[in-house]
């Protein structure tokens, strides 16, 4: 077993009770995505996507009961966009990226109000500096007024190769915290942090980012 495996199993040991051997899991998660992936990452690479993806979301995210297969999951838009960034995969649409410190409050509303207005129009991600534990329950509250259900979503961290495949960047109050890359389009948005707010105020903030989401994908995407 390699350091960077036993220091991904030790964070998870009280969520993993019905899980005997997540590291059995995650070793089953790599094999996978490498045949996914052959000839266009090596074995190694997947592995190591999976177990730091593991690390990664174990730290923050209250997913522990189903936390290898999220992992995988993640792993696996990981090593898309990483092969996106070499020009390995192709983009048929053009990948938005949304970046706030916890990734539980604007970005999730920004990809949600993506996705569904820009259906497969585009590809959307978000991720957050310091992500939080989970997505706020007024966000929730707030998508699913107006028809849009994101309670399968979690925060999840900000990762090198997910902005390296983007095509447009949008950071809201995460300042300097993005790498910026050459040939990228880069927004900031400045918007009230739903966490500090009552309902209406979240809906306000909703509205807002649906407003500047639907002129974004003017832009972006033919309608």
């Amino acid at each position: 077993m390699t350091t960077e495996q036993t220091a991904a199993q030790a964070p998870f040991a009280k969520g993993q009770e019905g899980l005997l051997s997540p590291e059995h899991a995650l070793h089953g998660a790599a094999e996978r995505l490498a045949h996914q992936f052959t000839g266009v990452v090596s074995p190694e690479t997947a592995e190591r996507v999976v177990f730091e993806s593991y690390t990664a979301l174990g730290r923050t995210a209250k997913v522990s009961a189903h936390l290898t297969n999220i992992a995988e999951n993640f792993a696996r838009e990981r090593l898309t966009a990483l092969a996106q960034s070499k020009g390995l995969i192709a983009k048929p649409v053009p990948e938005v990226l949304y970046v706030c410190v916890q990734n539980s409050g604007r970005s999730q509303m920004a990809a949600a109000l993506t996705r569904s207005i820009g259906g497969d129009r585009v590809h959307v991600r978000s991720a957050g500096s310091q992500p939080g534990e989970r997505i706020h329950p007024a966000v929730l509250e707030a998508l699913d007024e107006i028809g849009i259900d994101a309670h399968e979503e979690f925060p999840k961290p900000l990762t090198d190769d997910v902005v390296r495949a983007a095509d447009a960047v949008v950071t809201m109050g995460c300042g300097d915290a993005c790498p910026i890359y050459p040939g990228k389009r880069y927004l900031d948005w400045e918007l009230a942090d739903p966490a500090e707010l009552d309902l209406d105020g979240v809906r306000a903030v909703r509205d807002e980012i649906r407003d500047r989401v639907t002129a974004l994908l003017d832009e972006l995407v033919s309608v």
